[in-house]
């Protein structure tokens, strides 16, 4: 249940991303094909078929998507696209108060870019819908091409509203949403960046980006853990409560340079910090190689953040303070993640009307290790020397990405 919080908790430690209700799925996959900050050229007629799996710490996601892209005239390009996650769960989360489940999401998308001149207008509408769990986003863009096309600077502006409901197991075993328990959250997202091009091998960008979170942002599923020495299994569980608003602000620096034998590298720096007490750093190594038909791409990716204020793996007793959490999410970690692909473009024939078709596949392997959560299940029973006996929490994680790519 509230599979958008389970997928944002694994999709976490690749990237801190800003817009809690547009990252569902591991890759933007709307954005396929498209060449951030281009203000002056819109992206190419095409349409996108693709599967990704992800699977790790007991849960796995996977699922289908279709993107279909076109432009209309000289100055109009409109895109769709539809996603599915099928999910089941039965992470150290669940295993905790609850019974492993499955569930799935759909999510759908159109957006409209519009060119006059070297500005580049765009709007995206974003709906997701799950049975626990309905997000709706409209984001808006500007990018502007100037200086001889050696600068691009781009504006963006989203915001979303959510809606948080409940499930509930009848006694006849059906589950239906909770008639007591609804809740909403808004979020607003402001962004600016800039593309530079240096020189005729190398591409500067840098971005900053805000976003304001207002409402229920914990999850009805969560509970915090707190200590009752002898007495039982030694600890008890009770409601999270998190703070009412939430800030994060994130900037980032992208530096490609490309290389002599056609092939390129990539430096990627990002640092996170929010109202919350988080802090976050994120440094990314890639490479590139183009051969013949094929182009081949790695990329190692380190990530680490510090703990929220208000959490604790094991709170000292009840109600301990005003704000409680133990969501991992929000705990202190490290990532690891090595990241391989290849894409063949290929031609179909006796097919003139098709430019080109490319089969992608892409595979990354995570590893995050939890240096202040802890291993603990429904009939964890807690050492007499306290929760540091307990092991701390390692997830590993597969991210498979297959897709079709169709330009007409």
């Amino acid at each position: 249940m509230q599979l958008s919080r389970e997928w944002r908790r694994c999709s976490l430690a690749l990237a801190r991303t800003s817009l809690a209700t547009r990252i569902a799925a591991l890759v933007a996959f709307g954005a396929l094909g498209s060449l951030p900050g281009s203000a002056g050229v819109l992206p190419e007629d095409e349409a996108d078929a693709m599967y990704h799996r992800y699977e790790g710490g007991g849960l796995t996601v996977q699922g289908p998507s279709v993107l279909i892209r076109k432009k209309i005239g000289d100055n109009f390009s409109v895109s769709y696209n539809y996603y599915v996650d099928m999910i089941t769960s039965a992470s150290i989360d669940v295993l905790l108060t609850a019974s492993p489940y499955k569930e799935r999401r759909t999510q759908q998308s159109g957006s409209v870019e519009y060119q006059h001149g070297k500005t580049t207008y765009s709007a995206s509408y974003i709906h997701s819908r799950e049975p626990d769990y309905i997000a709706d986003t409209t984001v808006y863009s500007l990018s502007q091409d100037m200086f001889g096309d050696l600068t691009t600077v781009t504006m963006s502006y989203s915001r979303g509203w959510d809606h948080v409901y409940r499930d509930i197991k009848l006694s006849d075993g059906a589950i239906v949403n909770d008639p007591t328990f609804a809740q909403e959250v808004d979020h607003r997202s402001y962004g600016v960046g800039l593309t530079q091009v240096l020189t005729r091998n190398m591409i500067l960008t840098l971005n900053y980006q805000a976003l304001t979170d207002q409402g229920y942002l914990q999850s009805p599923y969560r509970d915090v853990v707190y200590l009752t020495p002898g007495v039982g299994k030694g600890w008890a569980t009770a409601p999270q409560v998190y703070p009412g608003t939430h800030t994060s602000n994130a900037t980032s620096a992208d530096l490609k340079y490309y290389l002599p034998y056609r092939a390129a590298v990539d430096f990627f720096y990002r640092y996170y910090t929010d109202t919350w007490g988080i802090g976050a750093n994120t440094l990314q190594l890639g490479y590139t190689q183009p051969w013949r038909h094929w182009i081949f791409d790695g990329t190692l990716r380190y990530y680490k953040q510090n703990a929220a204020s208000f959490y604790n793996d094991l709170f000292a007793r009840a109600n301990a303070q005003n704000f409680e959490a133990r969501d991992r999410e929000l705990a202190a970690f490290s990532s690891y993640t090595v990241g391989v692909g290849a894409s063949y473009e290929f031609q179909v024939p006796r097919a003139p009307w098709i430019q080109k078709n490319t089969l992608n596949l892409r595979y990354d392997h995570m590893l995050i290790d939890y240096s202040d959560f802890h291993t603990l299940y429904s009939n964890t029973v807690i050492p007499a020397g306290g929760e540091d006996e307990l092991p701390l929490y390692r997830l590993d994680a597969n991210i498979i990405q297959l897709f079709y790519s169709l330009y007409f």
